[in-house]
């Protein structure tokens, strides 16, 4: 089984790339985090010319997928600068209503993957898990900013007229708030769990991939930052100890890669959890080394690292934190 990228999806991850770089993707996050989703619901109708949503979307419904490698390399570059919005929830939401078309269900498909997959809608999605008797309803990321609201409860999915309060996340560009209970039921029964099941290991997939982007634009920019910060009139990155601390988390970003990528190409529930634990873990600690080498000015709300470094705890922990992903992979082991 072979995990390189084909010439398409490395031309297409440079194309993405190379959009993104064009597009200020740092004012983007500042203004969503700041109240103003104007230049990210921008940002979102490139992507969607670029073709990122349609990724997610069968051919039947305007789309040209599921195509889950593609969406890896897509997340990469969205984590690795640090797009805002519920990307994430989006691509989940159009993988639940795919399936749940392909079970027999696809009402809910024809209303909404069209405008998701032109990039006209954006989605949210929130499944309760184990928890849910004590929250029977759980957080939605951008609850307040999303088109249309969706909840997985059981073997039923609603849609969401409303929200409860918005609470800030440590990334404040992460807005989050659970939906308002009840609203209108789109389907129920057994499809509707089966669904959701692939919907939640795409969601963990490509949250995994994003965090694997965060964490290389993080060491992208702390070497860089290395190489021309001096101390006693030596560039801080000829240190051994600064060395060895971008060399482990060079080597930890390197590993998390071929997970991200294989768990695409098999879709295994332990492939996928395998690779959410070490990208996640990873992003975490290269935000960690980043805050490390710059030193205090890491700690600056006007430096754009802090865009990136607020980000790398909250990936690593949504859509499965580590613990759970662990006992995931052990579970399927057994």
């Amino acid at each position: 089984m072979s995990f390189l990228p084909t010439d398409e999806q490395r031309a297409f991850a440079r194309s993405l790339d190379a959009m993104l770089c064009a597009s200020d993707t740092p004012a983007a996050v500042r203004a969503w985090a700041g109240g103003d989703p104007g230049p990210g619901r921008a940002l979102w109708g490139r992507l969607a010319e670029a073709g990122v949503w349609a990724l997610a979307v069968p051919e039947a419904y305007d789309g040209v997928g599921p195509l889950p490698v593609e969406l890896a390399h897509a997340f990469v570059e969205l984590g690795r600068h640090a797009v805002p919005g519920p990307v994430v929830e989006t691509v989940a939401t159009a993988v639940l209503l795919g399936e749940l078309a392909r079970l027999g269900e696809p009402g809910p498909a024809k209303r909404l993957l069209p405008g998701l997959a032109s990039g006209e809608w954006t989605a949210t999605l929130a499944i309760a898990g184990p928890e849910s008797e004590r929250h029977p309803v759980p957080y939605a990321l951008d609850a307040d900013r999303a088109d249309a609201v969706l909840v997985v409860r059981g073997e039923e999915l609603w849609r969401a007229h409303g929200h409860g309060p918005v609470e800030v996340s440590a990334d404040p560009a992460r807005r989050l708030a659970r939906p308002a209970p009840g609203g209108e039921l789109l389907a129920e029964g057994t499809a509707v769990a089966v669904a959701a099941g692939h919907a939640r290991r795409l969601a963990t997939l490509a949250t995994a991939a994003q965090s694997l982007g965060v964490g290389r634009a993080l060491l992208d920019r702390t070497v860089a930052y290395a190489r021309q910060r001096t101390q006693f009139g030596t560039p801080i990155g000829a240190f051994q100890a600064v060395k060895h601390r971008l060399a482990d988390t060079l080597l930890a970003l390197e590993f998390a890669g071929p997970l991200v990528f294989g768990a695409a190409v098999t879709s295994a529930e332990g492939d996928v959890a395998a690779a959410k634990v070490a990208a996640g873990e990873a992003g975490y600690a290269a935000a960690r080394t980043a805050l490390q080498i710059h030193g205090a000015v890491g700690y600056t709300e006007e430096l754009d690292l802090s865009l990136w470094l607020r980000k790398a705890r909250p990936l690593r922990d949504a859509w499965g934190d580590p613990a759970a992903c662990r006992a995931a992979v052990l579970g399927a082991c057994s």
